[in-house]
């Protein structure tokens, strides 16, 4: 088990899910396969994913007061997730996601995101003990993007190492880059960040420098089947990913990114956290599903 508090800020949604031979074009029906429910959200499947692989989880998010909260609840509490400070909107639906599978276990999602979008600095500043009482913070783009500043912000002060996993890609101010200990952008969010296309390691290599320079302190970008690349303070490189038979992508970088904070609070090297992180994604593709595809760490050792 790791030792160190780690607390989640983020989404929390339910995932509808239809397999699919191909993604429909404009304008047409298809008939689909196998139907799906899932838990997800990235905050939700982050949350999970770091209590399965032995993480200390606590998670702070917003849902509604309807069915899919109260189911939302429960499955945090089965995954020995804090649940104790997840608020409820008297105003907004549950955030749900709509989410269409190919053959090549490729995903389309649109996300209506409800109560996530309620989530806010009032909010954050009335849970402020949590952060306090936090090793590492783990937060993502799902929820409004000036909570997540705030956050940071807060974060910051408290000595806290702040984990930002930006997605989906969004413009960061200059003290949000400053304020971050890790930020673990994919090819796409690198280069919206960055401005620089990245494609391989040489191109993800000037992408780290270049978000570096803004203030961050340690770059990780994530590339699907070849790994991540690591810039941070005792590893440069890339890491490569397991060899994985792809039936379902949706959560790869949420289990990616629980599994590094898990990592990080037992202060492994980085060469071993991206490892490890790297292991426990390819994993989690093979399965449907997200928070469902997140491995055990039995499954890691």
């Amino acid at each position: 088990m790791a030792d160190k508090n780690i607390l989640v800020i983020g989404s929390s949604n339910t995932d509808m899910v239809v397999k699919t031979d191909r993604f429909p074009k404009p304008g047409e029906t298809i008939l689909g396969g196998e139907f799906f429910m899932f838990g997800g959200g990235k905050g939700g499947n982050q949350a999970v994913a770091a209590a399965r692989l032995g993480g200390n989880v606590t998670f702070l998010c917003k849902v509604g007061t309807d069915v899919f909260g109260d189911n939302a609840i429960q499955g945090y509490k089965k995954e020995s997730v804090e649940t104790n400070y997840i608020l409820r909107d008297q105003e907004q639906a549950s955030g749900v996601a709509l989410i269409t599978v190919d053959s090549e276990g490729e995903n389309s999602i649109i996300v209506a995101p409800g109560a996530n979008n309620n989530l806010s600095i009032a909010d954050i500043t009335e849970s402020i003990n949590l952060i306090h009482q936090a090793d590492i913070v783990l937060l993502q783009l799902e929820i409004p993007l000036k909570t997540v500043s705030h956050v940071l912000k807060l974060a910051k002060e408290s000595h806290k190492k702040v984990i930002l996993n930006p997605a989906p890609a969004a413009v960061l101010s200059d003290e949000d880059y400053k304020n971050l200990f890790l930020i673990t952008p994919n090819e796409t969010e690198a280069e919206l960040l960055s401005g620089i296309s990245v494609t391989d390691e040489g191109s993800a290599a000037k992408a780290a420098i270049h978000l570096k320079e803004k203030g961050v302190k340690n770059v990780v970008i994530t590339m699907g089947k070849n790994g991540a690349y690591v810039d941070a303070k005792d590893f440069v490189g890339l890491i490569a990913s397991p060899i994985a038979k792809a039936v379902d992508s949706t959560a790869a970088g949420d289990v990616f990114n629980g599994a590094l904070a898990v990592a990080l609070a037992q202060e492994r090297s980085w060469k071993e956290t991206v490892e490890f992180a790297c292991k426990a994604a390819s994993i989690s593709v093979t399965r449907m599903g997200a928070q469902l595809s997140a491995p055990y760490l039995y499954e890691l050792i």
